[in-house]
This record gives C-alpha cells, structure tokens and sequence, in this order.
C-alpha cells in the first residue's frame, strides 16, 4: 500500500479487519520512509489523515466528503440516499466508529515517530547568511548543504501570502537552480554574485546558507525542514 486515497475510510468494504490491513500496510511503508529518514510526503499526508478522522469522530456530517466521488455522471441525490442510510444504520456507524478508534492511535504512533526525526534533524542545521540581508528578503536564494556532501544545491524561494476563511497564511515556494561545488575560488559569496550576474531580477537578493550536519535525503527531508526553518527567519514585516 504506497498511498492511502483521502476516502479510505468509505471506499470499497467498509469491514474492520480490511481497513485494519490497508491501515497497516500503509503504516509499515511510512515507517520503512521514516528508517531512511525519509519525511515527506508521508508525514504530512499522515497528519492529515488523523486530522481527518478527528473530524469525522467529531461531526459525522463530514463523513459525506468521504464518499469517493466521480467527476463525471456523478448521481448526486444516490450519494445523498447512501449517506442517509450509512447515518441511519447503527451497525455500519459502529464498524466505522471501529475502525476509527483503531485507526488514530496507530497513526498517533507512526506521527510522532517522524516528528521525532524531525526535531533531530532540526537540531542538526545551521543556517547562516550570504552578505548582507536587503529589507526585502520574500524572495532570494537558499544555498544548501551537508557536512558529509560535496555538492551544494542552489534553489530560489519565494514566499507569498493568502487568505482563507478570514485568516491570513504564509507559503513558501522554491525552484531548484543548479548544484555547485563549494572550493577556494567558488565561495559562497562567488555562488552568490554568478547568481546576481545570471538572474538580474534580483540585484540584490537575500541568500541564506543552510547546513546539516547529518546526512538525509535532501528532496525527502532537507529541503522541507530547511523551507520550515526559513520561514521563521525571514522578516515578515
């Protein structure tokens, strides 16, 4: 089981013991990630899926989204009758209720296993600026690196902002660039100006170094915990 679909919990049989083995089977894959220092996607895709569930412990009404729904010929008034008599039946609300409460803790497990990985990881990175840092600093460049790695990857960031219901959130994205090899002559600062000469859009771009100490996948681990560190650097002023 590679994935686990958002609708899990209502496609298909809705019998306990084969939710149980597609909950499981989906968790010794993560875990397997998780050995390898492998964190994303799966962490987050795991806390949305215990985050999901929590909601539909607490407002069965949510259960309607579960349904796995087509984008064509979708009978819209059949779902609503096959909701209504899942509501209605005391014996399938309590094989859901089942696999629910069997399902969080198993998930709450396998979530704090990662956030565990996370921290460390966390502890194990430096992160240091190229040059000054200009006042506006929502767009730039993060150099990132490894103890054990010669390479250094190069990506530009971006952070933008975005409202949903009345709150106001903050994105970040980044686009890989180049892979460089640090040396006497290709200093940080040099990586910097062939930057600055490359893409005359920023003239002045704010350009953080990131280190690790410990070595991890840098798609899979460094790149999000590194994107995480920096939005809490940069000024949002």
């Amino acid at each position: 089981m590679d994935n686990l679909n958002n609708t899990w919990l209502t496609d298909n049989l809705i019998d306990f013991e084969y939710k149980k083995y597609i909950l499981l089977a989906y968790l010794q894959k993560v875990e397997r990630k998780f050995k390898s220092n492998e964190l994303y996607p799966q962490l987050s895709d795991l806390i949305l899926h215990y985050n999901n569930l929590n909601n539909l412990k607490n407002n069965k009404e949510l259960m309607f989204e579960q349904f796995p729904k087509k984008l064509t010929g979708l009978d819209i008034q059949k779902l609503m009758l096959t909701y209504q008599e899942i509501i209605e039946d005391d014996e399938l609300m309590h094989e859901i209720n089942e696999i629910i409460n069997f399902s969080m803790p198993q998930m709450e497990k396998t979530i704090k296993d990662g956030q565990e990985i996370y921290e460390l990881v966390e502890q194990q990175i430096e992160l240091d600026t190229v040059g000054l840092i200009p006042l506006y600093n929502k767009e730039g460049y993060i150099l990132l690196s490894q103890d054990s790695k010669k390479e250094l990857f190069v990506y530009r960031y971006s952070i933008s902002f975005f409202r949903h219901h009345e709150e106001q959130f903050r994105s970040i994205n980044t686009t890989y660039i180049a892979t460089e090899v640090q040396s006497i002559a290709n200093t940080f600062q040099a990586i910097k100006l062939g930057l600055v000469k490359k893409y005359k859009e920023l003239p002045n771009p704010a350009t953080y170094l990131i280190n690790s100490k410990m070595s991890v996948p840098v798609d899979e681990t460094l790149l999000p915990v590194a994107k995480r560190l920096l939005m809490r650097t940069v000024n949002f002023a």
